[in-house]
Order: structure tokens, then C-alpha cells, then sequence
């Protein structure tokens, strides 16, 4: 590589770095508690059990539905999900209207063999602020696109930084310190060897968190492109008006045509996930990697047969994929201290960033200041 290329090389890494630094600082610092988000929620946040009394069974949803609704006058059910570490809890969302955005949402999580109120979640904890700072730093869609602009420049910074650091270690020792050299050195070469380190991990939660900032593209694709297709036959029919079908005749048709399955999310006609005609009614799989997937089975409100059901398209799938691989949410917890090490790694990367780049406007403002000496002392 000859000293042009280099140099072009360098101002990439160099920009791409300086641009995004502050930003990715925030994203992992905000990240390290994500990682644990679930046993830190059993921390900050009181627990309640789902007690079974003897002999007790399951109540039907529409009666858990009742009593949902009778905790928030006014609002009407839009999902109906389970509690993922304990599926005898029911977590009904209610809002004003269907299409309500999802800050208006209203949480009841109700004991499935009791139909007692166990709590009413709420949105705004310690963990759900991180979070909101995390993906869009209270910005909204906007401030999600904006964060996946700063996570390419991120993919920019790695991938410069790879070409300058194989062009160093043609000199050097791989993993080179070189501690008897000035600090600046010692801090370069200690930058250089955490980055290669962490250069498979960075990469790969780079490229996630890239992907998880397109979810409401993702979403809009979704809609505009399967979803409209699986509800074309309801185009022009104007909403249904009457009573809605059973909730449990939905959910018992949808495991009739994918019994291999489990529901994992139901909701009601007019939200975003569904028609203004249908129930959608998300399957999961039953293994480590399909638990992770949604299969869509679309139930006619008013009839409730069923109308269709498709595997999500790949798009969608690897979205699905992408966000608990972006946490170090696969492999337990030894997945997430590796994570936390790597994220870790990552912070003193950057902080040495910004340091090697004081550093040298420092070392250049001091020549420039020693030159212009002794110009002056010459004239």
C-alpha cells in the first residue's frame, strides 16, 4: 500500500471515528445494562407469581379480556401477549383507540387460572428509559435512522481500521505494546490490539444494531407487502361493526393450523399488526432458534375462520434474529459476561480514540507553535 492510500485509509478511519464516537459511547454504556435487562428487571422491579390454586383451570381469554378492560375505562384491548418466563401470566395492552401510538398503551397482566389482577406494567422504569435512549434516544423513528447512520460510519471505522492495522503489523509483532515508547504509543498500540480484539463482536453487533434500527422500515414493508397480500380479499369490505369473534376460537383455530406451535402475540382488527377485519394470531416455535420467529395466522373477526397464515418473509426474519443477537440474548449468561466484556473493551476503545486524537492536534498545535518561533526569531 503506498503513503496515499494509506493516508486516505487514515482520514477515513480518522472521521468515520470522530463522528460517531460520542454516540457509540452512549450506545454502550446504555448497552451494558441491557445485556442483563432481565435479571435487573427482577431487581428493580417487584415480582409477582402467578399462584394456581388446586385443581384450578384455565380461564378463556374474552373473561380475562373483561376484566382487562375493566381496569382502564375508555381504552380497548389491542394485544394480548404472554409473560415469557411464566405463560400463566396474561399482559393485555389497552389504549383510546386501535392505531394509538405505542406510548398511550396501558398494561394489565392478569393470573390466567385466577383472572386477579397481578399488576399494571408501566413504560417508564429505569429500564425502559435506557432502552428508549438505547434505539432511539427519544426521537422517535428519526432518531432510530439517525443512530443507524452512526452505526455505519461505525462499520466504516472497523473496516478502515483493519486495512491500517494489517499494514502496521507487517512491521510488528501481532498484539504488539510498545510500553518502553511514550505514552502516545503505548495508548496506540493498546487501541490497536483491543480493536482487533473485539473486531469479530464489534462487527457483528455493529451489523445488528444497524439492522434494528430499520424495524418501522421493516415494518412499513411488511405491511405494504405480505400483510397486504394476505388481507386483499377484505380491500373493499368496510369494517366489521358487531361483536368480535372469541378470543379463544381464534387462538384455538390458529394452534389447529400450526400445531407445532405456540401463540405468542394476539391482535385485534385495525392495529398495526393486523386488518381492520382480522385477528392475527403469532406463532412461535417450540426450539431456541424458531422461539425467536413469528408466524402470522390471520383469523376473520366477525366468522372467525381462518383466512391465511404464511411464514414471515426473510426480511422480517432476520429483524427477529438480529435483536436478541445484538444483547447477548442466545447463550445465557456466560453469552451475556462475554458480551459485557466485549462491551467494555469497546468503551476504552473509543475513550483512547478521542484521547490519540487530542493528542495529536496537541503534538501538531506545538510544531506549528515551534515553527512559527523560530520564523520569528529569524526575521
Amino acid at each position: 500500500m503506498d503513503i496515499k492510500t494509506a493516508k486516505r485509509w487514515f482520514n477515513w478511519h480518522k472521521w468515520s471515528s470522530l463522528i460517531c464516537t460520542l454516540f457509540l459511547l452512549m450506545l454502550c454504556v446504555t448497552g451494558l445494562p441491557l445485556i442483563f435487562h432481565e435479571e435487573l428487571d427482577k431487581v428493580l422491579e417487584k415480582q409477582v407469581v402467578a399462584d394456581i390454586p388446586p385443581g384450578a383451570q384455565p380461564l378463556s381469554l374474552d373473561s380475562l379480556a373483561v376484566a382487562a378492560s375493566a381496569q382502564y375505562p375508555g381504552n380497548h384491548i389491542r394485544y394480548v401477549f404472554w409473560d415469557e418466563e411464566d405463560r400463566n401470566k396474561v399482559i393485555f395492552d389497552l389504549a383510546p383507540k386501535p392505531d394509538a401510538p405505542p406510548e398511550q398503551s396501558k398494561y394489565a397482566m392478569l393470573n390466567l387460572y385466577t383472572g386477579e389482577v397481578l399488576s399494571k406494567p408501566s413504560t417508564d422504569g429505569v429500564m425502559a428509559v435506557i432502552l428508549k435512549v438505547h434505539t432511539n434516544i427519544f426521537l422517535g423513528i428519526g432518531g432510530k435512522l439517525f443512530l443507524g447512520l452512526m452505526g455505519i460510519l461505525f462499520m466504516v471505522a472497523i473496516i478502515s481500521g483493519i486495512v491500517l492495522y494489517g499494514r502496521i503489523m507487517k512491521k510488528y509483532d501481532f498484539g504488539m505494546v510498545r510500553k518502553y515508547k511514550s505514552r502516545r504509543l503505548q495508548w496506540l498500540d493498546t487501541h490497536n490490539l483491543l480493536g482487533i480484539v473485539t473486531l469479530a463482536w464489534a462487527s457483528v453487533v455493529g451489523f445488528t444494531g444497524i439492522i434494528n434500527t430499520m424495524s418501522d422500515v421493516v415494518l412499513f414493508m411488511w405491511q405494504q407487502g405480505q400483510l397486504k397480500e394476505m388481507v386483499a380479499p377484505y380491500a373493499h369490505q368496510q369494517p366489521y361493526q358487531g361483536k368480535l369473534a372469541s378470543l379463544d376460537s381464534a387462538m384455538v383455530v390458529a394452534q389447529a393450523a400450526a400445531p407445532d406451535m405456540e401463540p405468542r402475540i394476539i391482535t385485534y382488527p385495525g392495529t398495526m399488526f393486523s386488518s381492520k377485519h382480522h385477528y392475527a394470531v403469532f406463532m412461535k416455535g417450540n426450539t431456541a432458534l424458531t422461539s425467536r420467529l413469528l408466524t402470522p395466522a390471520l383469523v376473520d373477526a366477525q366468522t372467525g375462520k381462518l383466512t391465511d397464515l404464511r411464514k414471515m418473509p426473510w426480511y422480517v426474519n432476520t429483524l427477529f434474529l438480529s435483536e436478541p443477537l445484538h444483547f447477548g440474548d442466545y447463550g445465557g449468561m456466560p453469552l451475556k459476561i462475554i458480551w459485557a466484556l466485549f462491551d467494555f473493551a469497546t468503551i476504552v476503545i473509543l475513550i483512547t480514540g478521542l484521547y490519540l486524537w487530542f493528542e495529536r492536534r496537541n503534538a501538531a498545535r506545538l510544531q506549528w507553535n515551534r515553527l512559527e518561533k523560530i520564523a520569528a526569531e529569524n526575521e
